[in-house]
């Protein structure tokens, strides 16, 4: 896919088998037509943000090519996560799959079905972070400022830890 607009998506899961979560939920989201998948940070093991009474989650970041605009890409991402089992009960609560759309080339949307950049982007580590790993010097288009320099002016300081480079887990029978 040599056109379309560079996206990062953040992806994370804290129930179940995350890091296979986070692979099963890769590979699906690679298969959306018109979505090409780039590459990937490493997995990162990361404190509860918000509601802190559960599991810790697993992060990283997707950066993926698209020919789909910022709704269709969305509602793709939510038809992989309701595939997945996702349910929206609890707010920042324990989640099979979590994809959001960090960055959408540079655009920059806010209404009531779809915020872009994410609202929070430049407020959590556990996106920063992995974020940072592939594209440190990708500018935020309302703040004017890099991830890296985001991450430098950081006030939160949740734990994010390395885990792994690779994503591979053994794929179910449904993928």
């Amino acid at each position: 896919m040599d056109s379309g607009v560079i996206c990062f998506l953040g992806i994370g899961s804290n129930m179940g088998n995350p890091v296979a979560n986070c692979a099963r939920a890769e590979k699906r989201i690679s298969g959306i037509d018109g979505v090409g998948v780039l590459r990937h940070s490493s997995l990162y093991r990361t404190e509860p943000v918000g509601f802190t009474g559960q599991e810790w989650f697993v992060n990283g970041v997707m950066e993926v090519r698209t020919t789909l605009g910022p709704r269709p890409l969305m509602d793709a991402i939510l038809k992989v996560e309701n595939e997945m089992g996702r349910i929206r009960d609890v707010q920042w609560g324990p989640r099979i799959i979590d994809v959001d759309i960090l960055l959408y080339g540079h655009a920059v949307i806010d209404d009531e079905s779809l915020s872009i950049p994410h609202p929070r982007l430049h407020a959590r580590r556990f996106v920063l972070v992995p974020l940072d790993e592939i594209a440190p010097h990708v500018i935020h288009p309302v703040f004017g400022i890099s991830v890296r320099g985001l991450l430098d002016r950081l006030d939160d300081t949740s734990t994010v830890e390395w885990m792994s480079d690779e994503w591979g887990c053994s794929m179910g029978e449904d993928d």
